[in-house]
């Protein structure tokens, strides 16, 4: 039997927009639950404009600055239901927001944000990038002796009734200067990277999200993917 997921690539899309298609798929893919039906499984993925964005268990004194100044330099920013601290969101960045039914996946939680994780470490390998998980602090991390923890990649999810919502941001191209105005997921000793960072060279964001879906559809035992556009999405959900 077929393990099928929808991927949806929306490209460019303000926070605020696409946080309400995140809830729309989310609540209809619970209302069919209710229903005794099985939820279809979509990701989505996504660049936003620069946004800040607060889990509900953050703290408002990670953001550096005001929010007035967020505002003259394009930013927006927005107290939201995942968990994990404060993140940017930004052009060059992979957002990837699964919404996905875990009792039909047979996989809890736990092992559902493994998933996104061995991923995104995977996938970094294929570059030559050691990332690593470390205890205590999700995402995905590269540690090296005598130098501060690195961030490559941060994960944030909320579940209800098995369904996720929300997910992964991984920085390709991210320009990194955003991440000066805030404590990155609420940490003060450690930092954010990105793969053009580590490389010293911009990569193909496709080429990325291509392999990153590969290894995240593969450890989730997702065997199919359908491929799909906005307006299909929508219609859909």
């Amino acid at each position: 039997m077929a393990r099928e997921c929808d991927v949806v690539d929306v490209g460019t899309m303000a926070f605020g927009e696409c946080w309400e298609l995140q809830q729309q798929l989310f609540k209809g893919a619970i209302a069919a639950k209710s229903e005794g039906e099985e939820p279809r499984h979509t990701i989505i993925l996504v660049e936003h404009p620069p946004v800040y964005t607060l889990g509900k268990s953050g703290k408002d004194s990670n953001l550096l600055v005001a929010e007035e100044f967020l505002k003259s330099i394009g930013a927006e920013f927005f107290h939201i239901d995942r968990g994990g601290d404060i993140t940017f969101h930004g052009p060059g960045q992979i957002v990837g927001y699964p919404i996905l039914d875990l009792a039909q996946l047979g996989i809890g939680l736990k092992d559902y944000i493994d998933a996104i994780e061995g991923a995104v470490i995977d996938t970094m390998s294929e570059w030559g990038i050691a990332c690593q998980r470390v205890e205590g602090a999700s995402g995905v991390w590269i540690v090296e002796p005598g130098r501060p923890m690195r961030k490559i990649c941060a994960v944030g999810v909320k579940s209800s009734r098995w369904v996720t919502m929300h997910g992964f941001a991984l920085n390709v191209n991210t320009d990194l200067k955003y991440f000066g105005f805030i404590n990155p997921c609420g940490f003060t000793d450690r930092t954010a990277t990105s793969m053009e960072q580590e490389l010293g060279a911009k990569l193909d964001l496709g080429v990325v999200k291509e392999r990153l879906i590969s290894h995240l559809t593969r450890k989730l035992n997702i065997n199919k993917i359908n491929t799909k556009r906005l307006c299909q999405l929508i219609s859909v959900g």
